[in-house]
């Protein structure tokens, strides 16, 4: 059998390194867009990896939970020169928007709600509603395929938008129906992989070449061996702070959480946003309904994953919460354990998984359970989109309970925010008539909230 050449494939670590920075700083715009940034550069520029071989590396990450963009670079750098080339790849994809949301974090605790600033952030929350709303027709066009796939995504926002039905059971409940149905031999569960150029580069013509490198195969021992290492990086700190400081300080419910989101995030950070901002919203009570809207308009118009706006979530819980520090270390401290637990697993998923997920991409019926799954993730990202124009566009929400488990959120009309509605309405004119890309949009769009700000009419 072909093992490739040697590691690295005469790419220097450190050529490898200035390459996955200058991608990191160019990683604006969401997954759809950080993926693009990296095929151009990876593929086309750099020729380091075929296309056939991009796309099922790609397909690797869309089985696992978190980004998919930055386990995809961390999955690529790890091919290309192991785990140093792993985790400066992953690594730096991450840096970049961990140093500017902390900066803007500060900045929004000590500013954000007065005067420019507020008007910046209430024109950034009307892009967003805009961008969310993209999502939803983006995803949705290519997964709801079929009558069976527009099924499972409309129960997805029902169960998450009427009844509060935990993300994580949403995905369970997705994932086996569409396990079942193909076994079953349904031909509405049936995939056809990621698809892409029919005639990009060949693997035999890229740097890395066709073979399996020694270091990418199936060891056990090396298994074994990552993994208890980063269990222990990963759950090491979650244990010390429940031990150390009780469940229920504010440092421990945020690393318990975002541990458990990390595991979960599965179907992108707009599916994910929809559980976080349940949680962080209803059940901690770190942060309003507003304000999330905000830390999303952060995290879109600064480089690497939306995810990052977690971590604008732990710095605020922890801002806010009953910590016994100054609210500015408290919130310095809660933004970077969140980003480290919800980060670190991404790498253990890759370096103790990669070797042996690779023969999961054949089987049809697990392929058919991620295809079910993606359908219920436009679910719940229109959930999301929702969930955003409602707090959006009007002061008041009522929530009624007829029963049975049952909850609608019913806006009072009369308050209705019309320069909200004005701006959002532009900004939606924007992406979907005029195709405005993700940072026109916003930079337009917090133009216009200050102008309105100044002109006392938001």
């Amino acid at each position: 059998m072909d093992r490739g050449g040697p590691p690295g494939h005469g790419v220097t670590l450190s050529e490898a390194a200035r390459v996955w920075a200058r991608i990191a700083l160019l990683s604006f715009g969401g997954p759809a867009g950080q993926i693009a940034v990296m095929h151009r550069i990876l593929v086309d520029e750099k020729r380091w990896i075929g296309e056939a071989r991009f796309l099922h590396a790609l397909s690797f990450c869309t089985l696992l939970p978190g980004p998919e963009a930055q386990q995809l670079a961390t999955y690529i750098g790890w091919l290309m020169h192991r785990t140093a080339g792993g985790l400066i790849a992953g690594g730096l994809f991450v840096l970049p928007g961990l140093v500017s949301i902390m900066g803007l974090s500060l900045i929004y605790a000590a500013f954000g709600g007065v005067g420019i600033v507020g008007g910046l952030f209430f024109g950034l929350k009307c892009a967003v509603l805009a961008i969310v709303l993209q999502a939803v027709v983006r995803v949705g066009a290519r997964a709801l395929r079929n009558d069976a796939m527009r099924a499972i995504a409309a129960g997805a926002f029902a169960a998450i938008f009427l009844f509060d039905v935990p993300f994580p059971l949403i995905v369970l409940a997705a994932g086996l129906i569409g396990y079942l149905g193909t076994r079953s031999g349904a031909d509405s569960f049936r995939t056809g992989g990621h698809g892409g150029a029919a005639n990009g580069l060949a693997d035999a013509d890229s740097r890395l070449g066709t073979g399996v490198p020694a270091h990418a195969r199936p060891n056990l021992r090396r298994t074994l061996t990552f993994s208890a290492l980063f269990l222990a990086l990963w759950l090491g700190p979650v244990l010390a702070l429940v031990i150390g400081l009780g469940p229920d300080h504010v440092f421990s419910a945020i690393a318990v959480f975002f541990s458990k989101m990390a595991v979960v995030t599965f179907g992108g950070a707009y599916a994910v946003l929809a559980y976080v901002a349940q949680a962080a919203v209803d059940t901690y009570g770190w942060l309003k309904p507003g304000e999330m809207l905000d830390g999303l308009g952060l995290a879109e118009t600064t480089p690497g994953p939306l995810i990052m706006v977690t971590q604008f979530v732990g710095f605020l819980g922890a801002f806010r919460g009953q910590s016994g520090l100054d609210p500015y270390v408290a919130g310095v401290l809660g933004g970077l354990l969140t980003t480290w637990v919800t980060f670190l697993p991404c790498f253990l998923w890759i370096f103790a998984g990669a070797p042996y997920v690779e023969a999961l991409r054949e089987n049809r019926a697990l392929s058919g359970a991620l295809a079910a799954i993606t359908a219920a993730v436009v679910g719940v990202i229109l959930n999301l989109a929702v969930w955003f124009a409602l707090h959006l566009l009007f002061a008041e929400i009522r929530s009624l309970h007829p029963g049975l488990g049952l909850r609608l959120d019913i806006p009072v009309w009369t308050s209705l925010r019309g320069p909200a509605l004005l701006l959002s309405g532009a900004a939606i004119l924007a992406v979907f008539r005029f195709r405005a890309g993700v940072i026109p949009t916003l930079l337009a769009s917090s133009a216009a909230g200050v102008g309105l700000h100044l002109a006392g009419w938001a």
